[in-house]
């Protein structure tokens, strides 16, 4: 990824953090989005500083976007302000995402609300943002971060399932129509991975544990670091024939049985 430009949403944390500095490891510019409530909700209020120090460490440019995709606009603000920092874009990460665990029939209005706005309409507003520009220049990366959600059912997830599955028949959609202007567009699929969104589940280790065991054939939760290499795979040169993917890395939950 020598000299690309690459703008990763929800850069300065859990996947989305190791996503940017494996590209940075590769030799891309980055470009990361944060919300610094969000950040601080997670327990890492200095992780979007942090993000950007072991960037610049590794010899490569950074730049903080700080948006809030929960306010319509600021995702297409984020894409020009990424684009200028870093002179255009060749590589987007649709990593950033909320969720809330609430049995369905509690679902409230708010968080429907939300999710679709954060997690799907955002989408729509990075995606119209970056594709003309990489059309133009007939070379793009586009990788959104779906979930294992979306074919394996979690009652208190289903709305968060439900906009995961859109974004990527989005992806799916697009990838066909872009593919002849040298542009990929892929699906990752995490499964369960230990992040700072789900610290919670940890504070009880036996509990945790009994989580893990459960989780998928491999009987443990994901690291984001794990992400990362797929993401690498999906974003660089070693994947240029490679569109309309969805790639499952869940530890074999995916897999009927």
């Amino acid at each position: 990824m020598a000299g690309r430009r690459a703008l990763v949403t929800g850069g300065s944390v859990g996947i989305g953090r190791e996503i940017a500095l494996a590209f940075a490891e590769a030799g891309a510019d980055l470009a990361v989005q944060y919300a610094q409530s969000a950040d601080a909700g997670f327990g890492f209020p200095s992780a979007a500083t942090d993000t950007v120090a072991d960037i610049t460490h590794r010899g490569r440019k950074c730049a903080l976007v700080e948006a809030d995709f929960a306010v319509p606009g600021e995702a297409t603000r984020c894409v020009q302000e990424a684009r200028h920092a870093l002179g255009g874009l060749d590589v987007l990460v649709i990593c950033a995402s909320i969720q809330y665990r609430t049995p369905f029939e509690e679902v409230t209005v708010e968080q429907t609300d939300r999710q679709i706005q954060v997690n799907f309409k955002a989408t729509v507003e990075l995606l119209q943002a970056v594709l003309p520009q990489m059309r133009e220049a007939g070379f793009g990366r586009i990788l959104t971060i779906g979930s294992v959600n979306q074919i394996a059912p979690e009652s208190v997830l289903s709305v968060y399932a439900a906009l995961k599955s859109a974004q990527h028949n989005l992806a799916f959609n697009l990838a066909r129509e872009y593919a002849p202007h040298g542009i990929t567009i892929n699906n990752l699929s995490p499964g369960l991975i230990a992040t700072g969104r789900n610290k919670w589940r940890r504070e009880d280790p036996q509990a945790w544990r009994a989580i893990e065991e459960g989780c998928s054939p491999m009987r443990r939760a994901g690291r984001p670091s794990e992400m990362a290499g797929a993401a690498l795979l999906l974003c660089s040169e070693a994947g240029s024939y490679i569109t309309g993917a969805d790639l499952q890395a869940t530890g074999g939950r995916h897999l009927a049985g």
